[in-house]
């Protein structure tokens, strides 16, 4: 087993309230610390109703400082969506205020509509993921003090920088420049070992990883029972079904789920949707989680739980980690250069 942590979507379930999701935020990333998770990450989405988490480093401030040892950051800033030098001041801050605990985790694509990523932005030039690689060596270039422009209090701050994907660009991207790796298995499982074998391919030393680390995030779902973990799934992917359909919504009740008509093309989704995560009681779960490190080779796993109602959620990463007891690292927050060198695993 490897070191588990926390990718949050903030989900909001029909009936609640973006209010109420980020209230159990709060909640799940104290039981996280409390558990012994390594990490707690917020993801950055825009116009969907029932994601509420769309400004990472506003949320990133607030899960800090009601924490004292879980690191906290970004999966991931969104990077074609913002200046680097504004990244570089919001981390930087952060860094400032809890050093040693910041992860920055940058993603390469927009992640919304051209309309959003423009208004983000407030240009007219067109935006592509190519010009990458460009915008970040101009924000790791604030960090260093070499910016076109001088950033306080970024420079001389230390954030974790991560590159996210979903495909094989920034994975190669991260092992040219020596970076820790995370991808998108829960919507991407199709690219994961490809993308994973281009990273360490591509590796190579840095003054940040003598050798590659690399972390997968995976949809997870723990429940009393099988059954009923699968009735809590069946919302999140019809969620995700209405998503692709181009009708963003709340997450469903289980009723609503349950209930909700689906077509034989839209069945075969749903099935194919959570066929690729891992749901079920804790000793189902813990055989999908130790089957997919295994087949990965990966150093950390990321677990994302969505569920309508957050009572769920929490139990969730409650039963999972009691699944894994007593193996939970309950050492405190670790590097990837300090988890490479020294192998610190839970299960170890």
């Amino acid at each position: 087993m490897v070191p588990l942590s926390v990718l949050d979507l903030v989900p909001i379930g029909a009936g609640s309230s973006a209010g109420a999701a980020l209230a159990t935020s709060t909640d799940l990333v104290r039981l996280a610390e409390t558990l012994g998770y390594r990490r707690y990450w917020v993801a950055e989405h825009h116009g969907m109703p029932g994601i509420g988490s769309s400004s990472p480093a506003v949320l990133v401030a607030h899960l800090a400082a009601v924490t004292e040892r879980i690191r906290v950051g970004s999966g991931g800033v969104m990077l074609p969506n913002h200046q680097p030098l504004v990244i570089a001041e919001q981390f930087g801050t952060l860094d400032a205020l809890h050093p040693g605990r910041i992860d920055l985790g940058i993603g390469r694509a927009p992640g919304t509509d051209p309309r959003t990523a423009r208004a983000l932005r407030r240009g007219t030039d067109p935006l592509s993921p190519d010009d990458f690689p460009e915008q970040l060596a101009e924000l790791l270039a604030y960090f260093r003090g070499d910016g076109p422009v001088t950033a306080i209090p970024a420079q001389g701050q230390d954030p974790q920088v991560w590159l996210l994907g979903s495909s094989g660009f920034s994975a190669q991207v991260a092992g040219l420049l020596g970076l820790p790796f995370a991808f998108a298995h829960h919507f991407s499982g199709e690219n994961t070992l490809p993308a994973l074998e281009l990273y360490r391919r591509t590796f190579r030393p840095s003054e940040v990883l003598d050798r590659p680390y690399s972390m997968i995030a995976a949809s997870v779902l723990v429940a009393p029972a099988d059954e009923e973990a699968q009735r809590l799934a069946l919302p999140s992917a019809l969620q995700f079904l209405q998503l692709r359909l181009g009708r963003p919504g709340l997450v469903p009740t289980p009723q609503d789920a349950a209930a909700y008509p689906y077509s034989p093309e839209e069945r075969r989704f749903v099935d194919h949707r959570l066929g690729g995560q891992i749901i079920g009681s804790a000793s189902t779960v813990r055989t999908g989680v130790e089957e997919l490190v295994e087949r990965t080779g990966v150093d950390e796993l990321m677990v994302v739980t969505s569920t309508h109602d957050g009572a769920d959620r929490l139990r969730s990463y409650r039963l999972l980690a009691d699944a894994l007891t007593p193996q939970v690292d309950t050492e405190g927050p670790a590097s990837p250069p300090e988890s490479a060198r020294e192998s610190t695993t839970i299960g170890a």
